[in-house]
C-alpha cells in the first residue's frame, strides 16, 4: 500500500502540480519552524500563564515546529523523488512522512483536546483548579499522548490498515471529548451570566475581570480547534477514499493539495496564539525587538 505512489503510471501528468506543491511546501516548512520557534521562546518568557495550561501550548508548538522541521522536508523529498523518478527515495520518504505525519497529528490532536477539558475544569473547579491540574500531571499527559501515538504509528510496519483504523478512532474520541468539553462551558457560561443578570447586588468587577479573561481562553482554544478540523478535514476524506477506491492519479494529486492543507495549519496557529493571546503577542513583540540587539552583541 505504501507503494502505490510510487508509481509513474500514476505520477504521469503530476509533475508539474508537484514541482509548484514542493515550492510551496518548501516555504511553509520555513514558516512553520520559524513562527513555532518563535512561539516557544515566547512563551518560555511569559510568566502569566497557568504553567499546565502552558505547557500544553508548547507541546501543540513543538508538534507544528517538527511539521516544519521533519514532516514537510519528508513531503518535499517524496514530491521531487516522484518527479525525479527516483522511485527507491520515494518509497523510503513516504514511509517516513507517514509515520512522521501520524505521531505530530495524534499529539496535535491529543493536545488540543487537553486544553479543550483543561478549560473547562477551570470553570467547575474554581479555587480547587490550581491544586488539581498540575504540571506533574500535564506533564504525564504529554508524554503519554507522545508514546501512545508513536506506538499506533509504528502498527503501520505491521498493516496500514490498521494505523488507519487507530487514527480514525482516535480522532473520533478526541472530537467528541472537545464538543462535549465546549457544549459545557457554554452553557455554564450562559447560565452564570443569567444569575449576575438576576442577582440585585452589583458584580464583583475583579470576578467580571477573570470571566473576561476566561472567555478570551476558551476562543483561543476553540479557534485553534476549528482551523484544524478545517485543515484536516479534506485530507481525512481523501484518505477514506483511498481506503474505499483503488489510487488514481486525480486522486493522487488530491491527497497532495490536502495533504499541504494539513502543513498549512502548523503556520497558522503562530498567527492564531498572537491574535488570541494577549500575554503570547506582548512576549512575541518583546522578543522580536530583542533579536536586532543579540545579533549586533553577537
Amino acid at each position: 500500500m505504501a507503494d502505490l505512489p510510487c508509481s509513474p503510471d500514476l505520477a504521469a501528468g503530476l509533475h508539474g502540480h508537484l514541482t509548484f506543491i514542493s515550492v510551496l511546501n518548501s516555504f511553509l516548512s520555513v514558516t512553520a519552524f520559524l513562527g513555532n520557534a518563535l512561539i516557544l521562546i515566547a512563551l518560555r518568557k511569559d510568566s502569566t500563564l497557568h504553567p499546565p495550561s502552558k505547557l500544553l501550548l508548547r507541546s501543540l508548538a513543538t508538534t507544528d515546529l517538527c511539521v516544519g522541521l521533519i514532516s514537510e522536508p519528508l513531503a518535499v523529498t517524496f514530491f521531487m523523488s516522484v518527479v525525479n523518478e527516483n522511485w527507491s527515495i520515494c518509497r523510503y520518504a513516504l514511509v517516513a512522512g507517514m509515520i512522521a505525519g501520524y505521531i505530530l497529528c495524534g499529539v496535535s490532536f491529543g493536545t488540543l483536546t487537553a486544553i479543550s477539558v483543561d478549560r473547562l475544569l477551570a470553570l467547575l473547579l474554581g479555587l480547587r483548579y490550581r491544586r488539581a491540574v498540575t504540571l506533574n500531571r500535564t506533564y504525564v499527559i504529554v508524554i503519554t499522548f507522545w508514546v501512545v501515538a508513536t506506538l499506533c504509528s509504528a502498527t503501520w510496519f505491521w498493516s496500514p490498515l490498521v494505523t488507519l483504523c487507530c487514527g480514525i478512532i482516535a480522532t473520533f474520541l478526541c472530537l467528541v471529548t472537545a464538543i462535549f468539553s465546549y457544549t459545557k462551558i457554554f452553557f455554564n457560561l450562559r447560565r452564570h451570566q443569567n444569575q449576575v443578570q438576576d442577582h440585585v447586588q452589583q458584580p464583583n468587577p475583579a470576578n467580571q475581570f477573570n470571566i473576561a479573561r476566561y472567555k478570551k481562553a476558551v476562543s483561543s482554544a476553540i479557534w485553534l480547534q476549528l482551523t484544524l478540523v478545517a485543515c484536516y478535514l479534506p485530507y481525512g476524506v481523501v484518505t477514506a477514499l483511498h481506503a474505499r477506491i483503488e489510487l488514481s492519479p486525480s486522486l493522487l494529486n488530491a491527497g497532495i493539495y490536502t495533504a499541504t492543507l494539513v502543513f498549512l495549519n502548523s503556520s497558522l496557529n503562530p498567527i492564531l496564539y498572537c491574535w488570541k493571546l494577549d500575554e503570547v503577542r506582548q512576549a512575541v513583540k518583546d522578543t522580536i525587538r530583542q533579536v536586532p540587539c543579540l545579533c549586533f552583541f553577537s
